[in-house]
Formats: structure tokens, sequence, C-alpha cells
């Protein structure tokens, strides 16, 4: 707790943990058809993205340093060093996770929720944040063949999800009657449990008002052991790996077993490096999740009135309800500036290491075109995939007849600009070494949940100014004169950021190299 980027980000992730919760809420006390169950869903949100930012961001970036071998060699086992690690972060944790209980007992003494609501409310989203972050920890951990195998396998549940809980949703009982009335119980059983058993599920049975008490207890305990036992067993593999992980850093030999990538590289190495280094990890999983789900969405719109009475229609109607179309796209919109607002391709895991990179790369003869076209690529290349199943999303609305062609040319500009925007953002914030983390979420959670807000209260012209709200709008609503002063905002404040950072790109980059590199090293 001593050092100032760990304080400073557990002051930002327990500020926007205390938003969340106050948001979610007054939606809950002012908007009665939020149901309650949104702020166990909300609850988990946050646990996940705390639990990787305080605890897996650290123990994936300990390794890459070569100071942890003195700690490797020494009498202290490597084991204890990932425990210690763990901990450190599972306690930084939990005092995030207790930020929002004040709120908590004041919606309890409101009289929205009861006094046991506060066990589940507190443990899942911290177990589940715990299991996040380390469970991502053990996966930079593995070897890449395991890594390989463990993505395929991991597809392939994601293609099972998409069947089963997708288009046999309702219907499922009609597919599982053509099996042996064995099999088709077994399946069965094992879906509800997995349907039923899990956080997010759990959460909306035990706030429910129509639960019965003694199964949600039953519930509650089911899943908090289970989740208890599976960050055991992911600390004691991280602990088994650690060791073996960072010799493959390190020592591992360089194989030329791949092909030449000289003709890749051309003139823009910087640009090819940062491409390969976001592509290490390449998140096609989520593509998967996000591109089969957008598909079928996309083909029901399309297919609505013709659509086969044995598929099942009550998760698209749900999603329905829940903003449809406008809504997933501009999520879609949002993960595809992930990438941009955080810049990965360039950003380092601490001071050091930028400041080594930085002394290397400022002798050449890169200018800020060379900077500026590396995060370019690097941001693209990751986030191209979200914006594209939008686009598929955007077409079949207009092809349906729901949208207009100027509502969809709206919507399109709207989400160019949002990546756009959050780009010249995070490359600002990346030239003028501005921490990314605070930066990124500010951009990808902070500015969305505005928006919504905005949305929710029904306050007409501010939510346009946010790029969220404007590609909300631009679907959700009739084209309108006023719904173009956001995206002009948006597109001069773009240029202006823009064009700014990329001139002074180099002289920034030299100007916190001589503030922060030796500096830090000393004290």
């Amino acid at each position: 707790m001593t050092s100032p980027e760990r304080q400073s980000v557990f002051r930002r992730l327990a500020i926007f943990h205390l938003l969340l919760v106050a948001v979610v809420g007054l939606g809950i006390e002012f908007l009665p058809r939020i149901p309650l169950a949104n702020l166990g869903h909300a609850l988990i949100l946050a646990g996940i993205i705390e639990g990787a930012a305080l605890v897996g961001w650290r123990l994936t970036q300990m390794p890459k340093s070569q100071s942890l071998e003195f700690l490797l060699v020494s009498p202290i086992q490597p084991r204890r060093v990932f425990v210690a690690e763990a901990v450190a972060g599972i306690g930084r944790l939990g005092l995030v996770t207790f930020c929002g209980l004040p709120l908590l007992l004041a919606m309890t003494f409101d009289g929205k929720t009861d006094l046991t609501d506060l066990a589940p409310l507190m443990a899942i989203p911290f177990l589940w944040g715990c299991i996040t972050g380390i469970g991502l920890s053990v996966w930079a951990y593995e070897s890449a063949s395991v890594r390989r195998w463990g993505e395929r396998i991991a597809i392939a549940l994601i293609l099972a999800y998409l069947v089963v809980g997708v288009l046999a949703a309702e219907r499922l009982s009609a597919w599982l009657s053509v099996l042996p009335w064995q099999a088709s119980e077994t399946i069965y059983r094992a879906i509800f449990v997995f349907t039923q058993y899990n956080p997010f599920g759990l959460l909306e049975y035990w706030l429910s008002p129509t639960r019965d008490a003694t199964l949600a207890a039953e519930r509650a305990l089911l899943v908090a052991a289970g989740s208890i036992a599976l960050v055991l067993v992911l600390l004691a593999r991280g602990a088994f790996r650690l060791k073996a992980h960072f010799h493959d850093l390190h020592y591992r030999p360089i194989a030329a077993r791949c092909e030449d990538q000289s003709r890749f590289i051309g003139n823009r190495p910087l640009a090819w490096w940062s491409v390969r280094r976001v592509m290490k990890y390449s998140g096609r999983m989520n593509m998967w999740l996000a591109g089969g789900f957008g598909l079928l969405y996309a083909s029901y719109i399309v297919l609505a009135d013709v659509w086969p009475v044995w598929m099942g229609r009550m998760v698209f109607e749900i999603f329905e309800k829940m903003g449809g179309v406008p809504a997933i796209s501009t999520g879609l919109a949002v993960l595809a500036a992930v990438p941009a607002a955080f810049q990965y391709g360039l950003w380092d895991a601490s001071a050091e290491n930028r400041g080594r990179r930085l002394e290397l790369l400022l002798l050449t003869e890169l200018d800020e075109t060379d900077y500026w076209g590396a995060a370019l690529a690097a941001a693209w290349r990751r986030g191209r995939g979200y914006l594209l199943i939008a686009a598929i999303l955007w077409l079949a609305l207009g092809y349906s007849g729901r949208a207009s062609p100027l509502q969809i040319a709206m919507a399109a500009i709207a989400g160019c600009l949002l990546w756009a925007f959050s780009f010249a953002v995070g490359f600002r914030g990346f030239s003028k070494g501005v921490q990314a983390n605070g930066m990124g979420t500010l951009l990808t959670i902070g500015m969305p949940l505005l928006a919504g807000c905005l949305i929710a209260l029904g306050i007409p012209v501010l939510p346009t100014l946010l790029p969220p709200g404007a590609l909300y709008l631009a679907l959700a609503k009739e084209p309108s004169l006023t719904w173009m002063l956001g995206p002009i905002l948006t597109a001069s404040l773009t240029i202006a950021i823009a064009v700014s950072a990329r001139r002074t790109c180099i002289n920034d980059l030299r100007a916190w190299l001589d503030r922060n590199h030796g500096n830090r090293a000393i004290s």
C-alpha cells in the first residue's frame, strides 16, 4: 500500500465502485421498471473488473521483471512468492468491495433490500473478482500449447452455448425429446444446474420477490463453496507455474521455426511490433462469443416473421426488452474502443520498463507518424471485429425495415466517432504518460454509464454529447437535428486532440522520460 501507483489504482477503483453502486441504487429507487436483480449483476461485473485490475494485473506483470529472479533463487519458495502477491491483491480487492457496504445498508434501511441480502451481495462479487484476477494470471502463466488447447475447448463450449442457450432456449425440451430419455434427462439437469448455480443466476434468484428462502440459501452456500474451491485450485496452479513461466519469458531458446517476418515488417517496424504484442493474447474466445450471438441475433431480426417454431425466441426477446440492437451495438462499439483507449500496443507495465524502451526508441529516426501509426494499427487490429459485428446488426436492422437508412448512417458515424475519440484521448494519454488504467476505465466504463443514466432519466440533448449516448439514440429514436450537436462536438474534440497529440508526441515522450526515468530507480 506504500506504492504510489498502486494507491492511485486503488483509489480510482474505490471511487468507481461507490459511483456504480450509487447509480444502480438511484436507478432502482426512481425507475421502478429496473429489477432489483440488476444490482447483483452490476456488483458481479464490478467485482470482475476490479479483480482483473487489482489482482490479475500485478500477477501477470510480475514475472516480466528479471528482478524476480533474486526471490526465485532465495530461500523463499516461488510458490510462496505467488501466494503472497495474490493475497496482497485479494486484500485490496476486499477493501474496494467493502466500500459499497454503506450504500447497500442505506438501501436496506430504505426497504429495497433485506439484511440477509448483504452477505451474498458482498461475498459473491468478491469471490468472482478473485477468480477473475487469479484465473487471468494462471492463463497467462500456462505454456503456449496449453493455452492453444484451452482456447479450442473454450470455443467448443461457446458454440455449445450458442446452440443450447440461444437457438434452443425455451424449446430445449422439444430438442431433447428426440434423444433417449436417460440422455435427455441427464443433459437437461446439467444445463439447469449450470444456469441456476452460477453467480448471476444465484443473485437473480436471491433478489427475486418470489424466491424460496431455503432453496436460495442452499444455492448460495453451494455457489460460495464452489467459488472458494476454484480460488484455491487457481492459487495452487499459479503458484506451481510461476517459476516455469519466468523461465519461459527470459530463458526459453528462440527457435527459428516461424516464417521470415521481414516482408511483414517493411518500413514500419514499430507498427509490426505493436500489433504482434497485442495479438499475443488475441481474445478470440470473446470474438467467437460476440460474433456468434451477433450473427444469430441478426438472423432473427431479418427472419423474425418466418422464424421456425422449433427454435427459441426467448433470448432474443429478452435482449429486445433490454434495449435491442441500439444497446448491443453500443456495447460492441465500446468493446472495440477498449484497445484504443488503453493503448495496449505501446504501453508498458511499469515506468521502469517504459523508460528503458523509450531510451532506445527516442534515439532512432522514428517520428510522431511512426508512433501514431503503430498505436493505430494495434488498436484497430484488436478492436475491429466488434465494429464489424455491430455493422452486421445495423444492416440487419435496416434490411428488416426497423431502422431507416438515415438512422443506420447516423449509427455508423457515431460508432466511428466513439472509436476515434477513444483512440485520440488514449494516444494523448500515452504520449503524456497518463496512467492507462484510469483513462481507459473512464472512457470505456465511466462514459457509457453516465450516458445510460442520462438516457434513463429522460434528459434531452445531453446524452448525445457523449459518444455512447449518441450511438444509442441514433437507433433508438427518430432522427433529429438536435442529435447532430453531440457528433459535431465529438468530432471537433477528436480532431483537436489528435492534431495536438500527434504534433507534440516526441516532445511529450522526451519530457516524460526526463521527469521519470532514473528518479524512480534512485528513490
